[in-house]
């Protein structure tokens, strides 16, 4: 019986922006901000793509203010998680998923306590944190 198949390879273009500050935790905090910011970025312009095209009117103000705000968000969070990620490595002298679910659950606390919520929410956020940074770096060991 004839077989059919598919073989190929997907990959997308690196690029790496680096600034030297000086300092070891706060190159990677940028380099977290600066690298996941341009997602929360990347990621209001394509909502705000589709909602031009489904609603047919675009107001520019408010996409460029959504943007910035998305990335300004996505990346205070994403250098907060890596500079404690980055700080739970030296402090406990390895580099395992303890430091992701420590870094992430210390995150998550941190951006909901900032957000003035109760002390259950932050918890929760706490949990939720820990939960996905862990999840993150298991899938990452996998690859």
């Amino acid at each position: 019986m004839p077989q059919t198949g598919f073989s190929g390879s997907v990959s997308s273009p690196k690029v790496d922006v680096f600034i030297d500050t000086g300092n070891q935790f706060l190159n990677h905090t940028v380099d977290g901000f600066l690298k996941i910011g341009s997602v929360g970025v990347a990621r209001a312009a394509a909502q705000e793509t589709y909602n031009a095209v489904a609603k047919g009117n675009v107001d520019l103000e408010q996409s460029l203010t959504k943007m910035c705000k998305e990335g300004v968000f996505f990346g205070t969070t994403a250098g907060v998680y890596v500079g404690m990620d980055y700080g739970m490595e030296k402090i406990r002298g390895t580099r395992d998923w303890k430091n992701a679910l420590l870094a992430g659950a210390a995150t998550g606390a941190l951006v909901s306590a900032v957000g003035n919520n109760k002390r259950d929410k932050i918890v929760q956020d706490a949990i939720t944190g820990g939960a996905v940074a862990t999840a993150a770096q298991f899938i990452n060991y996998l690859t």
